[in-house]
């Protein structure tokens, strides 16, 4: 079965086994833990994930944002980041929502799947009536997740497509 977990401390042990192995950045994808011990991880990425969820100790220029993990029965298989609510940086860059699914999984419908419950997730605390995403013209899979999920492109600069997905909790 698949579902949308937010991070929490239960499950620390298999977030970890899938955050240290995430690349740095990955099409825009950014993680700040490659390669952290499971110690670094109990003691400073995890309380930062839980502190992001609720808005608190937020780096300048950050949103609150809720850290989801996309399992498969008892198998993370991605990660999904829901910010929620725009700032005039992530009006123009990242948006709402970034993912990220194992590459040994991809091509599966992870990410489709994954994005569709995000969605419906999102649509009860993004307060903007679209949901703002982007990605790299390099990517046409994940612009191919976004479409499928009722996104439009609205516009594009040399290296991305700046996607908008109606928010139908705002409709």
């Amino acid at each position: 079965m698949l579902y949308l977990k937010e991070t929490n401390v239960e499950d620390a042990e298999k977030e970890w086994l899938f955050v240290k192995d995430m690349p740095e950045d990955e099409f825009g994808f950014l993680n700040k833990w490659p390669g952290i011990s499971y110690e670094d991880f109990k003691a400073e990425a995890l309380p930062a994930l839980l502190d992001h969820a609720k808005g608190l100790n937020l780096e300048e220029g950050k949103v609150q944002e809720t850290f989801f993990f996309l399992w498969d029965d008892d198998t993370i298989v991605g990660q999904f980041r829901l910010r929620h609510h725009l700032n005039d940086t992530l009006r123009t860059g990242a948006g709402h929502i970034g993912y990220f699914v194992r590459k040994d999984l991809r091509g599966k419908h992870y990410a489709t799947e994954g994005l569709k419950m995000l969605l419906e997730i999102a649509r009860n605390i993004v307060p903007e009536d679209e949901f703002y995403l982007r990605v790299c013209k390099i990517n046409p899979a994940s612009l191919h997740v976004m479409l499928n999920n009722g996104g439009k492109i609205v516009a594009e600069n040399e290296e991305r497509f700046f996607v908008r997905i109606k928010n139908p909790g705002k409709a």
